[in-house]
């Protein structure tokens, strides 16, 4: 088990790269999946999207870290986070700092589901999106709990979705899936 003072000292003393696909979960480093084409088309349309329709009202950071505690710090496909003049240039992001949390899933379903969101809901995360490529639909997670979340909503294709924080941008799934 490994915390992320020593996760970081792994980096500093080139044991990681800085560009080793791995995040800190739980304690563990785990190897994060190669990034597709599609997960990284639906990325990028989804980082065009919520920078284009937040403007300064938000930062969009796209496959960065993201504190959780003492022991993990993964690195969300994009995390919407308050806005700060120096654009979390001190320390990474933390919980509270955080708006919502987008993970593409294209292969990382179950391992996404059973860890990553208990693990977002423990930190007090308010909201997460798993966009579900293959099944072209996002499941948003509201509410958090200590074990999970009480609001899962699966939305389809054909319907929009919004980030809680900001109710008014409603974004069609089509949009995001295509």
């Amino acid at each position: 088990m490994f915390s992320t003072d020593e996760f970081h000292r792994m980096v500093g003393a080139g044991i990681l790269a800085e560009d080793d696909r791995v995040e800190l979960i739980e304690g563990e480093i785990v190897r994060i999946s190669p990034i597709g084409s599609r997960h990284a088309a639906c990325v990028d349309r989804l980082t065009a999207l919520f920078t284009r329709r937040l403007g300064r009202r938000a930062i969009v950071r796209v496959q960065s870290p993201v504190v959780l505690g003492r022991r993990s710090e993964p690195q969300p496909d994009l995390a919407i986070l308050k806005p700060r003049g120096d654009y979390y240039a001190d320390k990474h992001p933390g919980a509270s700092d955080v708006l919502l949390i987008v993970e593409v899933i294209e292969s990382s379903g179950e391992f996404d589901r059973a860890s990553k969101v208990p693990l977002y809901a423990r930190a007090g995360i308010l909201e997460v999106w798993l966009v579900d490529l293959p099944g072209e639909a996002i499941e948003t997670y509201r509410q958090p709990t200590l074990r999970s979340y009480r609001a899962k909503v699966h939305v389809v294709r054909s319907r929009r979705v919004s980030p809680a924080a900001f109710p008014r941008m409603a974004l069609r799934v089509s949009e995001i899936v295509a």
